[in-house]
């Protein structure tokens, strides 16, 4: 799932295309929308939050997508070749006179009232990237509910909006703790500081092509994809598990040296797994 550096980049490049231009092209390949047309609109502005994104239309409309696992948006100039997929993965497509911006697999495609953006964006915490960040806020959250893995924690957009399974690795390594630890079980210096070291690294690599949280050319990632090559620290064998985020199992890479804490072997059992909104 892209993460909210990823979704910031793709808001950026949506909004450079798109934003203060009428639209000369709007094709919605969703049942729901076949027959709504936004051609002759001004696009004002796209908005990223946490996950989602927000395209704001003349006339006090909203499109609002979410890539989760596999959509993504294209850019491209009128008459350039289109190489995002397939035709028939495409959902929507809004072009001016030169450009053309194209959703492929687009699980989450909504044509709103912009006045009802709360409605799919007010439950989130506070956003990494956004200007509504508030760390005292993304601490407190994380903080409810002691008992829970650090890493369900993260992943939770409710706690804060922004992190997904790779800053979830990487955090908990730079922490020197596990995924599985819980919450209440992180000690207060590295608690206190955990929701500024997340935003830090998001905003590092929001203007980034290749994601880093090394700051090693080459070796981009401490542990996320890096099972069961070495640690980059002490040379112990990176490991892999399942870890749930409340709502499906997701591939967790630590250091069982240099990470304390429990491990799949460890942690004790979980009670109902809860639901996470994205």
């Amino acid at each position: 799932m892209p993460e909210g550096d990823t979704v910031w980049q793709t808001a950026r490049r949506l909004h450079g295309a798109l934003a203060g231009q009428v639209l000369t092209r709007s094709d919605f390949r969703v049942p729901k929308y076949a027959t709504a047309d936004l051609t002759g609109r001004t696009v004002l502005d796209v908005t990223p939050h946490g996950k989602h994104l927000l395209t704001r239309v003349e006339g006090g409309l909203t499109l609002h997508s979410h890539l989760k696992m596999d959509g993504s948006w294209k850019v491209f100039a009128n008459g350039r070749r289109w190489t995002g997929g397939p035709s028939h993965q495409i959902r929507v497509i809004l072009g001016n006179e030169d450009r053309t911006a194209v959703g492929y697999r687009l699980p989450v495609l909504e044509l709103m009232r912009t006045s009802d953006e709360q409605r799919v964006v007010g439950h989130l915490g506070p956003d990494l990237l956004g200007p509504d960040w508030n760390p005292e806020r993304a601490l407190a959250n994380l903080l409810a509910d002691p008992a829970r893995p650090l890493g369900e924690a993260l992943l939770d957009q409710r706690n804060l909006a922004g992190i997904g399974n790779v800053y979830k690795s990487e955090l908990c390594f730079l922490l020197g703790v596990t995924p599985w630890l819980p919450v209440g079980a992180l000690p207060a210096e590295r608690a206190a500081r955990l929701p500024e070291f997340a935003k830090r690294l998001l905003e590092a690599n929001r203007d980034r092509p290749v994601r880093s949280t090394t700051g090693r050319r080459g070796q981009d990632l401490f542990v996320y994809g890096r099972a069961p090559r070495p640690c980059l620290r002490c040379r112990t064998s990176i490991r892999v598990a399942e870890q749930g985020d409340g709502s499906r199992e997701r591939p967790t890479y630590w250091c069982p040296r240099c990470q304390t804490g429990p491990s799949p072997s460890t942690a004790p059992p979980r009670g109902t797994p809860r639901r996470t909104t994205n």
